[in-house]
């Protein structure tokens, strides 16, 4: 057996890779390779080193050579290694980016990382690191409507004036009715989650029927005025605005926030408001509901209380909407409004000249 050449280790780097194999925290990868080359340094044979280490020769002549190259810091990490996937050309991923972009398959209406691969020739793979760095998500699609209201502009400017710059002795009030609101009950009951799997419910169930949801968002502080009534006329509307008369203090102005919706202008809600003038109502623009901070609330009352709960009647139903009013009247949150006006109309006028643009 012929030994292995003597490599010289500096007092600092010994004292450094025994440190390294005492402490318990050194992964097990740096703690042999410290060993071999100690013991490359005393003079032991190749064959004396593996035995020791529990490694092959071949390791044992890497590892010593990678000390000679590198010292102590080249044990601690790995050499990095070619990937095994050849590269693609340049003009491969121009042309899944183009056929993303601007063609669809055969017989769907958007590309799937399979379709693609097949019709690129390279593997689904492959799609997905391209998709991924271009951005490109074709299983998505997001949606839109741009308000065709001629008064747009200034009905912004006059609903984002009031967020704000809401005027002085007055509520801000953004209301809205979340209608037909279905009392569902499961055909079978559900299993609860559990360590592994989610919570399960039946896809069909039974309709016990339904209500409306009144709602006035208070922008100064969160609270929210609610009711629920039996259906969505004008009639209702005008008692949920005497309760919204009966629940705010009377000094006050009150500008409410509404959507165009034909029971907001009926003949007795116009004549109810020319005799209570502290009411003052601003429309949003025609198909534009997200100006009305309410539907935000409306977003989170569906998605935490109604959206998965069994009622088994429309009064269940009622007192749970009213337990969850209840709560979040008691601990409220405000939604705050950023943005400006000039940078929606903006915005809304850049999206309609690249609609133009592509049709």
């Amino acid at each position: 057996m012929r030994k292995i050449e003597r490599i010289a280790v500096a007092p600092a780097d010994r004292e450094r890779m025994e440190r390294l194999i005492r402490d318990r925290n050194t992964p097990q990868k740096v703690v042999w390779r410290a060993r071999i080359v100690l013991l490359a340094s005393d003079g032991m044979t190749a064959e004396a080193i593996a035995a020791a280490v529990g490694k092959s020769l071949l390791t044992v002549r890497r590892w010593r050579r990678r000390f000679v190259a590198a010292g102590v810091d080249g044990l601690l990490k790995d050499a990095t290694r070619p990937s095994r996937v050849k590269p693609l050309s340049p003009e491969v991923v121009e042309r899944v980016v183009h056929m993303t972009l601007h063609e669809k398959p055969p017989n769907a209406t958007h590309w799937s990382l399979r379709s693609m691969a097949k019709a690129a020739g390279i593997s689904y793979s492959s799609v997905q690191r391209i998709w991924r760095a271009h951005g490109l998500k074709p299983h998505q699609v997001e949606t839109f409507k741009l308000s065709r209201d001629k008064n747009f502009a200034a009905k912004v400017q006059d609903v984002v004036g009031l967020y704000l710059n809401p005027p002085d002795k007055a509520l801000v009030l953004c209301v809205d009715e979340k209608s037909q609101i279905q009392a569902l009950d499961r055909t079978q009951p559900g299993l609860p989650m559990k360590k592994g799997r989610a919570g399960t419910m039946t896809h069909d169930y039974k309709r016990n029927g339904t209500t409306t949801l009144f709602a006035a968002l208070n922008m100064l502080d969160g609270k929210v005025i609610g009711a629920c009534l039996p259906r969505h006329r004008g009639r209702e509307f005008l008692s949920f605005l005497k309760l919204i008369d009966q629940e705010t203090p009377a000094g006050l102005d009150l500008h409410l926030i509404l959507d165009n919706y034909a029971t907001h202008k009926t003949p007795a809600v116009k004549r109810w408001l020319k005799r209570h003038p502290r009411f003052h109502l601003h429309f949003t623009p025609t198909s534009s509901s997200w100006l009305n901070m309410v539907e935000r609330f409306f977003a989170e009352i569906t998605r935490n209380r109604i959206r998965r709960g069994i009622f088994k009647s429309v009064d269940e139903l009622k007192a749970a909407i009213a337990d969850y009013l209840e709560k979040h009247n008691a601990d409220p949150k405000p939604f705050v409004w950023t943005k400006s006006a000039g940078e929606i109309i903006e915005k809304v006028a850049r999206a309609k000249q690249v609609l133009e643009s592509q049709h």
